[in-house]
């Protein structure tokens, strides 16, 4: 049993299934938002959170894929991601593309499930340009060096998305607003982790801000991405009406992205891993707490 779930391990390695929680809280804090709008409920139904998570994971389980096969030889080339399955040969091509195939058809079901169930067709009709534009991350290293923006971008049609297949007659500021700020927190904390492969990014000819402007610069242009992100936090509470909760969360994300922001600096990179990997998760989970306990306190939770 153990060998025959290996691959499945190793693919879900690839993808780092676990680094979902920088995104979907996100998606959760916006379909309690746009749930507020659903006809006698002010809630969500339980389904739909459901269809929401399962296309949530499948969707970045593609783009994870797509990326990982289209830089396999440039990962094979840098000390530190030669170990990942693919470059590695823990993990075939043909592997990777059978799992990307079954995300995509994942994330094709559930997202015709918003139209059966639910009579909502919009997610099924934009669920093949949502993939190709995540899938189009995976080039632009190649010829830009604002990827990390495109990357932020990419993440953050997850609230807007999110809105559109629970009430896409609500969708408004508040929504749009949130993507926003998704967008400059993924990208801010996109281009402190793109520090650690300065030279291997000159080498290969691959654009990057820290490997194009050099590492003092590319580190202000992140904390400049994370104050904006800040902004749009209490900007996204002040539009939808939040209350105490949701402020004091935002509060909280705004020290860790400071705290965040001072464990790098250029030259030294020791600590990036915490930086990108445990700060940002506690971001996404202590803001997706706040708001839905803000949420849940003002609708009195049915």
């Amino acid at each position: 049993m153990s060998k025959a779930l290996a691959p499945v391990s190793t693919w879900a390695d690839t993808v780092k299934l676990a680094h979902s929680v920088f995104a979907l809280p996100f998606a959760i804090i916006a379909a309690f938002l746009a749930g507020r709008h659903v006809p006698n409920r002010d809630w969500p139904y339980m389904g739909q959170i459901g269809l929401v998570v399962i296309c949530m994971v499948a969707a970045r389980s593609v783009a994870m894929t797509f990326n990982r096969i289209v830089d396999a030889q440039v990962d094979a080339r840098n000390p530190r991601t030669v170990g990942r399955p693919i470059p590695s040969g823990r993990l075939s091509f043909v592997a990777a593309w059978f799992m990307l195939g079954l995300s995509a058809l994942t994330f094709g079901f559930g997202c015709l499930g918003f139209a059966l169930i639910y009579g909502n067709t919009w997610p099924i009709i934009l669920s093949g340009p949502v993939l190709l534009y995540l899938c189009g991350y995976s080039f632009t290293k190649r010829f830009t060096q604002w990827s990390h923006l495109y990357l932020g971008t990419a993440v953050a049609l997850s609230p807007v998305a999110t809105w559109v297949a629970i009430h896409p007659d609500s969708l408004s500021a508040t929504a749009w607003l949130l993507m926003g700020s998704v967008t400059c927190w993924i990208a801010g904390f996109d281009i402190i982790y793109a520090c650690q492969d300065i030279e291997i990014d000159r080498r290969d000819r691959l654009f990057s801000l820290p490997s194009r402007m050099g590492p003092a610069k590319a580190l202000w242009i992140a904390r400049g991405l994370h104050l904006l992100t800040a902004a749009g936090l209490v900007a996204v509470g002040v539009v939808a009406g939040l209350g105490m909760a949701y402020f004091v969360g935002t509060g909280l994300v705004a020290v860790l992205l400071v705290v965040e922001n001072m464990l790098v600096r250029p030259g030294d990179y020791r600590h990036v891993n915490v930086a990108f990997f445990t700060i940002n998760g506690v971001v996404s989970i202590v803001l997706a707490l706040a708001a839905l306990i803000d949420i849940a306190l003002k609708t009195g939770g049915g």
